[in-house]
């Protein structure tokens, strides 16, 4: 029962690569879960208030701290002092009430010096009149007293007094006097008094005069306290904890505010951790769904199966794990993913299948390099590091333009080192920070560093890929493809027929993959190795029968069927010693698919009376992938052509139609991918590159003839 299992398995997984993708597609996605989740997901710790910290916790958010900013504006609001507006109509009512005094008395004086002799008053005479002049307010609060002694001075004093007194009031006026200022004031007013040159008596006098005129003129206002309040309520700065910045450090003891922010920021808190594991989960779920996408439409130019999807598997977790390997070590002072070698993995990618997957698996691992190198911040994506690497890797891509050349790789490296160069410069200028140039040196070279480690790793991977996983780049086939190899040579001497028949049959087969947009290269080259099961008994097939009796005239047709039908089988078995790749054995063992071998099976018919069919068929296995089933067209048509006395265009195709019609309805390709669409321009193809080959030639006449006419 377990062998019935494992036989399913491995048949759904050899036959149906749609399957093998989505299983290498959920693999990859593992692994950007697994690298990514602790840079997304929050670690929570086991804290109690006042202990001490057992190692420097940071905050994964960025988030307000909502009750310190209201413990701040609070006190903001403390510290504002009552405003008060100064009243300027009692400002001038006052000091006009001290200018009324003077002004009355210097109007009594005047009148006094043109009364004559006869008519003189006394001081309080003139007191009296005074006191009739002057206003209510007045005279309710100065007493005669203090008019007298102001009466009584001379013009000097008077005039001495007047300045002093409405200049000292207006200076303590225009600086506000409340109710609880008033005594103050008139200290202060008795204090510049006390330094003037009057006499003792002018001085009571004025002070008098000022205990009268100084009042409150300073009133609380509503309006200006509370927009004060509000101003300084503005002024107030959101208290914010920054993503990445630190709560507490290693050792510290955890107080009330920190165990606050702690718990503020959700680090003592499990039930928010989920919902970033989440967002991870939903972006890697879009990247697996662009990378199937991709490696579907993959899959119909060329075989994506399980060596192929564990290349990308393999490329996939080298370049997560050198990605976090490199973000533990780097810091905002030292960007060392300008150092990373990233575009191996795209550069390898598109020299082994091809390039617009290389630029999406570039863009996915740009993505996956802005998570990973975000400082372990949860929600914050690295956009430099992940604008940097899709630069790096796009470079890589655009100049590895000839991938059949190895030496590309290296040539490309000088293209990536000053894509590189330009772009940690790009980025250091844009930013708001001054850097010395010492910074341009030092990451320039990590960029320029970056680009040769890719190349040479890039260089000295590939061989490794190729072999190990048995994956055929364009550069390895070419390597494969040079007359020198062993086992082109050993063709070319042994059995020199089907050496040019498989030149011919390569042309054909190249022309006709890459029509329909299959593997042209690897059909030609393994058009050059798939007849190589001839050169165990050479002188058996015609191509080869150069001056020699034909040696099937001697033997039975069913020995001579035999030596036939093992060729292909001899030359996988050729082929498995030398370690030749997997894809070349099977077109050789596919080439003839399980076709009957006419010309014996007659033979035989002609003189047995009964004669088994299936001894005259090729074992198989039919043709499985495009390349295999025209190799398997282009093998017979060309042999056929071949022998023709006078191919012409109609002979030509319509032998093609024949072979073609005659696998098609011998089921040869059924196990094929080729649809008839493909099947009619496969057909189209290899008459046109066969009527290229054979079209006609003018007959030029012979010097013999040449003469008799002339």
């Amino acid at each position: 029962m377990n062998d019935k299992w494992r036989k399913f398995f491995h048949t759904m997984l050899t036959q149906n690569h749609f399957i093998v993708i989505i299983l290498a597609t959920l693999v990859i996605g593992i692994i950007f879960f697994l690298f990514m989740l602790t840079n997304v997901y929050t670690k929570t710790y086991d804290i109690n208030r006042f202990s001490n910290a057992k190692e420097t916790i940071r905050s994964p958010i960025t988030i307000e701290d909502t009750k310190e900013t209201e413990r701040r504006r609070r006190e903001a609001i403390q510290a504002i002092d009552d405003r008060y507006y100064i009243s300027s109509e009692i400002t001038d009512e006052r000091i006009g009430y001290v200018e009324e005094i003077f002004d009355a008395i210097k109007t009594l004086k005047s009148e006094s010096n043109s009364t004559s002799e006869e008519e003189e008053l006394t001081t309080v005479d003139y007191v009296q009149d005074l006191q009739q002049m002057l206003s209510p307010e007045i005279i309710a609060q100065i007493d005669q007293k203090t008019l007298s002694v102001l009466f009584d001075a001379n013009e000097n004093d008077r005039s001495i007094s007047k300045e002093l007194v409405t200049t000292t009031l207006h200076t303590i006026f225009n600086e506000g006097i409340r109710t609880e200022d008033v005594t103050d004031s008139l200290d202060r007013f008795n204090e510049r008094l006390r330094f003037s040159s009057l006499s003792s008596k002018v001085k009571s006098a004025l002070s008098d005069v000022a205990s009268f005129a100084i009042v409150e003129n300073s009133f609380f206002s509503v309006e200006q306290t509370n927009e004060a309040e509000k101003q300084a309520v503005n002024n107030v700065e959101p208290v914010t904890i920054r993503a990445g910045e630190v709560i507490v450090q290693e050792g510290q003891t955890i107080t009330n505010e920190i165990y606050e922010q702690l718990k503020l920021v959700g680090l003592l808190n499990d039930d928010r951790n989920i919902y970033p594991v989440i967002g991870l989960f939903m972006l890697v779920l879009l990247i697996i769904g662009y990378i199937l996408y991709d490696l579907t439409h993959l899959n119909k130019q060329i075989e994506v199966g399980i060596r192929s999807c564990l290349a990308f598997i393999i490329i996939s977790l080298l370049m997560v794990a050198f990605m976090k390997f490199v973000s533990y070590y780097a810091t905002e002072t030292n960007p060392l993913y300008y150092l990373l070698p990233v575009p191996v993995g795209a550069m390898l990618i598109k020299l082994l299948f091809r390039e617009r997957t290389a630029v999406t698996f570039a863009i996915v691992f740009s993505i996956i390099g802005s998570v990973i190198f975000n400082g372990q911040i949860p929600g914050a994506l690295n956009i430099e590091a992940g604008l940097y690497f899709l630069m790096s890797q796009l470079g890589g891509i655009l100049f590895i333009y000839n991938t059949k050349d190895r030496t590309a790789i290296l040539k490309g490296s000088i293209g990536l080192i000053v894509i590189n160069i330009c772009a940690v410069s790009l980025f250091l200028f844009l930013s708001y920070e001054k850097y010395e140039w010492t910074n341009f040196l030092v990451f320039g070279g990590y960029g320029a560093a970056s680009g040769l480690i890719a190349s040479a790793l890039t260089l000295g991977s590939l061989p490794f890929l190729e072999s190990g996983l048995g994956i055929l780049s364009d550069s390895k086939l070419l390597t494969l493809a040079s007359p020198n190899h062993p086992l082109l040579r050993k063709i070319l001497t042994e059995a020199p027929g089907t050496y040019h028949h498989s030149v011919m049959v390569a042309n054909l087969s190249e022309a006709a993959c890459e029509k329909i947009g299959a593997n042209g290269l690897l059909a030609r080259v393994a058009s050059y190795y798939h007849d190589l099961g001839k050169t165990k008994y050479p002188h058996y097939f015609i191509e080869n029968q150069m001056g020699i009796q034909n040696p099937h005239n001697f033997i039975e047709p069913k020995q001579s069927a035999a030596i036939i039908m093992a060729h292909p089988y001899d030359g996988a078995k050729m082929l498995k010693q030398y370690n030749m790749p997997k894809a070349f054995i099977d077109i050789a063992k596919q080439h003839h698919g399980t076709t009957l071998l006419k010309y014996f099976y007659y033979n035989a018919k002609e003189t047995y009376k009964k004669v088994n069919e299936e001894e005259y068929r090729y074992p198989g296995p039919k043709p499985q992938t495009k390349e295999a089933a025209i190799i398997a067209l282009c093998d017979p048509v060309e042999a056929a052509v071949r022998s023709m006395d006078e191919p012409s265009k109609e002979k030509i195709d319509q032998l093609i139609e024949n072979i073609i019609y005659d696998r098609l309805t011998d089921g040869q390709l059924n196990e094929s991918s080729l649809t008839f669409n493909e099947l009619e321009m496969v057909k189209i193809t290899i008459s046109e590159t066969l009527n290229g080959i054979y079209h006609s030639r003018i007959q030029y006449p012979d010097d013999k003839k040449l003469k008799e006419e002339a």
